[in-house]
């Protein structure tokens, strides 16, 4: 069938005289062609006319295509078991022209910015090949509209820690932030609301605020809006995933860092340019950055465990042993572990990107084999500070008494300061240390030795000779009185050392 302007140039030669002839030869028609041209005297494409088997069988079609659901194969099948020869595809075309069954389609148009306008952000779920197995990842995109540049890492989880991380290696990359950033209704970002009535999260709005960007979101099913970096999402999961390998995460954003890099040096047809170029005209257009950006965390607050570590997704991160059963604050980091007592940081520690129930030890974080022990790593005791006054001659005892006393070291500290107030120095003071010559650490024996001390230095009666050669006492600097009616002598004490 001859075309319009095949039609309207036979039209035209005609009227300049030119035989039928002439006419086929210089149009490379046939001549019955021609005289079919010129007996409708018109170049408006003449439209066939068939009969359609379908026509009649309208109502039923309809009937069919609410019973089944909408659906055209099912409609088919119910048109043949009642005899009707008709081709799905001829079924399908004669409901496309008589709009049975269709949505009117919309254009779809395009969404023009200027530069540093609008980035748009978004995420996608993937598996990938890391450490030789099959492994879930979140792929975070980012894409500035106008010069198509490109940036993505690759996440475990996606969470408000890793969204911040992202953008700011984003905004880094880029050199600058656009006016706004478009996401799609992501509980990560978004508070309450959806499309115009989004609102973000305090969080994120004061981060967005803090780098120079504002979140606005798109409507709900509107898909186009976001095009650009779905567009770049599809592109990613198939010129960068297939048949690549990764060791660990860092490896895998190291790859991902490095293919971005090729891609915006490479042109696009469609934008008669490569990203770099356009790059070069938007960056001016681009919001600058704090001179100094923090980095994102998030606060934890737990509870040093009897084995002196903290939990954090399942993993477990060593902290001096001192402070065993004190809560302490642990900021979570995308790289780090660090962990405060107030306002001060006690340790750091390479953060495990993924829940592991692994132990992270530091080996300065517990004393040496033979140094530890109670209370080995603590202030001194009150009492013995008040001890170490009244006494000064007495710290080496004092360290025997905490490690091999019977008696809790508090308690023991306390009465032996008892005795320090009640006694006189001197009789204290040797009994002391004719205790450590022996290694008696009884606090009890201790007290009597005194006692004998005293007896036999402060409460001599007048008249009184020493005792016999074989009956000295069993504490070998102490000599003690003869028995007298009024006052027995005490009877030896055999567990005395001879």
């Amino acid at each position: 069938m001859l075309d319009q302007g095949i039609r309207q140039a036979i039209l035209e030669l005609r009227r300049r005289g030119q035989s039928l002839r002439a006419i086929a030869h210089a149009l490379h028609v046939s001549r019955p062609a021609v005289r079919r041209v010129l007996r409708h005297g018109s170049a408006e494409v003449p439209r066939l006319e068939r009969p359609e088997k379908a026509l009649d069988h309208r109502d039923e079609i309809l009937r069919l295509l609410r019973e089944c659901e909408g659906s055209f194969m099912r409609v088919h099948e119910e048109l043949s078991q009642t005899g009707l020869e008709l081709s799905y595809p001829a079924l399908t075309a004669f409901c496309r022209r008589h709009g049975i069954g269709q949505v009117p389609k919309v254009p779809a148009g395009q969404y023009d910015f200027a530069p540093g306008e609008e980035m748009q952000h978004d995420t996608s779920p993937h598996a990938i090949h890391l450490g030789g197995r099959m492994r879930g990842a979140h792929i975070a995109g980012l894409v500035l509209h106008y010069s198509r540049m490109l940036f993505f890492q690759l996440y475990p989880q996606f969470r408000r820690l890793e969204c911040k991380a992202f953008l700011t290696e984003g905004a880094r990359y880029m050199d600058g932030v656009c006016a706004r950033c478009l996401i799609d209704n992501t509980h990560v970002v978004v508070l309450k609301g959806t499309g115009r009535d989004m609102i973000p999260v305090p969080e994120m709005a004061a981060f967005a605020e803090r780098l120079g960007f504002t979140f606005v979101a798109h409507a709900v099913g509107d898909a186009n809006r976001s095009g650009g970096i779905e567009r770049m999402l599809r592109f990613i999961q198939r010129g960068f995933l297939p048949g690549r390998r990764f060791t660990d995460w860092a490896d895998a954003n190291r790859q991902a860092r490095a293919w971005c890099d090729r891609v915006n040096a490479r042109p696009k047809r469609h934008l008669k340019a490569t990203p770099r170029e356009l790059f070069a005209v938007e960056h001016p257009a681009l919001r600058r950055l704090p001179r100094w950006i923090p980095e994102p965390y998030l606060i934890h607050s737990r509870l040093v465990d009897v084995e002196g570590y903290i939990h954090l997704h399942t993993n477990h991160y060593s902290v001096p042993s001192a402070l065993i059963g004190r809560r302490l604050e642990v900021r979570e980091t995308p790289d780090r572990v660090v962990i405060y007592e107030g306002p001060r940081e006690i340790t750091v520690h390479d953060r495990e990107v993924e829940p592991r129930y692994r132990y992270i030890f530091k080996p300065e974080h517990r004393p040496p084999r033979g140094q530890g022990g109670k209370g080995h790593d603590r202030a001194p005791f009150p009492e013995e500070q008040a001890l170490l006054r009244l006494l000064p001659e007495i710290p080496t005892y004092l360290d025997g008494l905490k490690r091999r006393g019977k008696l809790q070291t508090t308690l023991a500290m306390r009465q032996l300061l008892r005795m320090a107030r009640e006694y006189p120095r001197e009789p204290l003071l040797t009994a002391i240390q004719t205790a450590a010559q022996y290694g008696l650490y009884d606090l009890g024996r201790l007290e009597r030795m005194v006692l004998r001390g005293i007896a036999t230095t402060y409460f001599q009666l007048p008249g009184a000779v020493d005792p016999p050669p074989g009956d000295a006492d069993d504490e070998p600097t102490a000599r003690r009185a003869p028995a007298t009616p009024q006052e027995p002598a005490p009877a030896p004490d055999s567990r005395e050392p001879a």
